[in-house]
Parts: structure tokens; C-alpha cells; sequence
């Protein structure tokens, strides 16, 4: 691996880890067999990219640790070893491993991979999203608007994606006692007319 190759601020990151510390030096070793790649500190993460657009990312998570592809929805995938890091998400794929022994024997699938991605960026291939129809509310939201007009005139107001956060969070939850529960957390920020992800202060009594 170049020397020069190698982002300090990545070191440190990799020398605070409490664990996924030897995996995640495996998977940057791989990213960084290519001299193209760039290696810095991105939303909090290690980043690799080219000098116009990200490639890649490092996760540690709980259970395990990952690399992300940023447009891995469009990377022809036959070893079958990318999954969504979320239901609805269209444009990044995860690998995820829980030891040093699968990232070694996942090594060919991988490069494969990131060479990919890199042609990917390289040639300009953007992903197809899809355009997202009528958002669908919950019927625990829909009565909860329905019987407020300040809550349902606010909850119009907002923008179609903070609406449709909204109601994928409160009907992801099982249990109707969740889903109403989820709505009274959510009342005050739309009210304020904030997104599920927007920072907000509530008003103090």
C-alpha cells in the first residue's frame, strides 16, 4: 500500500475503535490496492473517492462492519455478497462481514467490486431512482390529521420527502400502541415544521 495513499486522520479513527479494528484495516486494504482512490474522513467515516465523487465508505457497526458502495445498486453482483443497507434504499449496496477470515475469502468479489465502482464513477452512470408516488399514510396518522386541522395544514405544508419519513417511520412499527406512540414524538417537530431527521429543540413548558 502507497504510503502517501494513507489518511492519518483514518489511522486515528482505526486506533479508537473498541472493536471491528482488524476488519476494518482488511477492507481498506483492499480499497486501497488502487492508486485512484482518495482516503479521508467523511461523515465521521472512512471515505474513498475520486477526485469528483465518493466510491465508498467503512462501517463499524454493533453486530458488524461493513463497506458501502455508493452507486452499488448498479454493480453486477454474481458472488450475491452486496445487500441493502435498508427496504428502501435504491442506490447503496453493503458488504457485511464479521471476520477477518470472510473478507479474505470474499477478496476476489470484492475487488470486483470496487473496480466496478470505480468505472462506474468514471464513465458518469447515475442510479435510476425512482420517483416516489402518493406517500401512503398509516391510518393511526390519517386519523390523528384528520381530527387536528393545525396538525394536518402543517403536516401538508411540509415537503413530500419529510412526509413520506414520516410515515414509513410510524408504519415500520408492529404494534398500533408503537405507531401511536411514534405519532406523539412526532407531533411537536411537525407542528414546528421539521423533518423526522431536522434538528429541533422542543418549546419548554
Amino acid at each position: 500500500m502507497p504510503e502517501n495513499a494513507r489518511s492519518y486522520q483514518v489511522d486515528a479513527y482505526l486506533n479508537n475503535l473498541k472493536s471491528w479494528k482488524p476488519e476494518l484495516e482488511a477492507l481498506r486494504a483492499l480499497l486501497l490496492e488502487t492508486p485512484l482512490l482518495n482516503e479521508d474522513i467523511k461523515w465521521g467515516k472512512p471515505c474513498y473517492s475520486l477526485p469528483c465523487s465518493n466510491v465508498a465508505i467503512l462501517y463499524a457497526f454493533r453486530d458488524t462492519c461493513a463497506v458501502g458502495f455508493f452507486k452499488g445498486s448498479l454493480i453486477d453482483d454474481p458472488h450475491g455478497i452486496l445487500v441493502k443497507p435498508g427496504e428502501h434504499s435504491q442506490a447503496m449496496r453493503m458488504a457485511k462481514f464479521t471476520s477477518v477470515g470472510q473478507i479474505a475469502s470474499a477478496a476476489a468479489a470484492l475487488r470486483d467490486c470496487i473496480r466496478q465502482a470505480i468505472e462506474i464513477e468514471i464513465a458518469g452512470h447515475e442510479v435510476p431512482f425512482e420517483k416516489p408516488g402518493e406517500t401512503v399514510l398509516p391510518e393511526e396518522l390519517q386519523w390523528r390529521l384528520d381530527g387536528s386541522p393545525a396538525l394536518k395544514a402543517a403536516f401538508k405544508s411540509l415537503t413530500p420527502g419529510r412526509r413520506r419519513g414520516y410515515a414509513l417511520y410510524i408504519s415500520e412499527a408492529k404494534q398500533a400502541k408503537t405507531r401511536e406512540s411514534r405519532i406523539e414524538k412526532c407531533v411537536p417537530r411537525i407542528l414546528a415544521g421539521k423533518g423526522l431527521t431536522d434538528p429541533f429543540e422542543p418549546e419548554q413548558n
